[in-house]
């Protein structure tokens, strides 16, 4: 799906090929092979380089060649209640256009919208760049926050019974805490190096950086960072409580197989003593109308005195 759109500082206006403008922002999602070629004709990008981001495995990265600069970086994909993800989302800047490929939709582009139209300008590639890498390092924050509560939400389900289904969930949330972590050491990578290149006076005609842009791009590293120490904090938390409850589960499988080795003693008891005066050869009491009465009062002071021992031992 290809869709312009120019903004005027007031609202987000909708363009076609034909009446596209400079400064126009060419949205790309899931695009078809001709969309591609097309966009690839009016900025003169390669094809290839369009088709970058839509690897889902491509990392974050920065290219840079004499008509275009291409950024690449992970954003944050919520797939499910417990599942998250990161995608990449490719941004290239030309002279004359803002062009951004992703494979699916996301709510990072979806907020620049018109309800929102007055805080960005896609005339303004460099600035309209950093706005869209800001929201991205603050949806990072936001899903934490969510799989923070997941987390405690867990932990209370696993105190009163101990499931798979529960460790099933934390596993599923510690791998999207691993995704996040790669995706975002390397989208800090890239934002250092865009901070770098404010000082090439060659890139001039593609990024220009005034104070504002600056202070947009350092607020953007600094949320980066936070979001890296959260996703750590998080990611060592989950992985502590996951082996916490392992133990905890593992002391309780001992315990009940302590208590049933426990009884096997005590139930073997009687039906030893049982097997011997059952058996065809003489034996005291044999004939005697006592006899059964012996061997029910020999079995249960046997069984209670070995029942006492355990006691004792703390096995039962």
């Amino acid at each position: 799906m290809l869709k312009i759109w120019k903004s005027n500082c007031v609202t987000l206006i909708e363009q076609s090929l034909e009446s596209m403008e400079k400064g126009s922002w060419l949205n790309l999602v899931s695009p078809t092979a001709e969309e591609i070629t097309i966009v690839s004709a009016l900025s003169n990008v390669p094809v290839d380089v369009l088709k970058t981001a839509l690897d889902e495995e491509e990392r974050s990265h920065v290219e840079i060649e004499d008509n275009y600069i291409l950024v690449v970086t992970n954003i944050p994909m919520m797939r499910g209640k417990d599942s998250y993800d990161t995608l990449p989302l490719g941004i290239i800047i030309t002279p004359d256009y803002f062009i951004t490929v992703c494979l699916e939709q996301n709510e990072i582009l979806k907020a620049f919208s018109n309800d929102n139209a007055r805080t960005f300008s896609t005339f303004k590639k460099t600035r309209f760049l950093f706005q869209i890498l800001y929201k991205s390092a603050t949806l990072f924050l936001r899903y934490l926050q969510q799989i923070n509560r997941r987390t405690d939400d867990i932990e209370k389900q696993l105190r009163q019974s101990m499931k798979n289904e529960e460790f099933f969930q934390l596993l599923e949330l510690q791998k999207g805490l691993t995704f996040f972590t790669a995706s975002l050491r390397s989208n800090g990578i890239v934002m250092e190096k865009m901070l770098r290149l404010r000082t090439n006076s060659q890139l001039q005609h593609l990024i220009k950086m005034y104070e504002e842009d600056e202070d947009l791009l350092e607020d953007v590293i600094i949320e980066n960072k936070q979001a890296i120490e959260m996703v750590e904090m998080y990611s060592n938390i989950l992985s502590s409580m996951m082996d916490a409850f392992a133990s905890i589960i593992s002391n309780n499988l001992n315990i009940v197989m302590k208590f049933l080795a426990s009884m096997t003693i005590l139930l073997s008891i009687p039906t030893m003593l049982a097997s011997f005066w059952g058996m065809n050869v003489g034996v005291p009491f044999m004939g005697s109308e006592f006899g059964f009465w012996f061997v029910i009062t020999v079995s249960i002071t046997f069984t209670s005195v070995a029942a006492y021992a355990l006691w004792k031992k703390q096995l039962f």
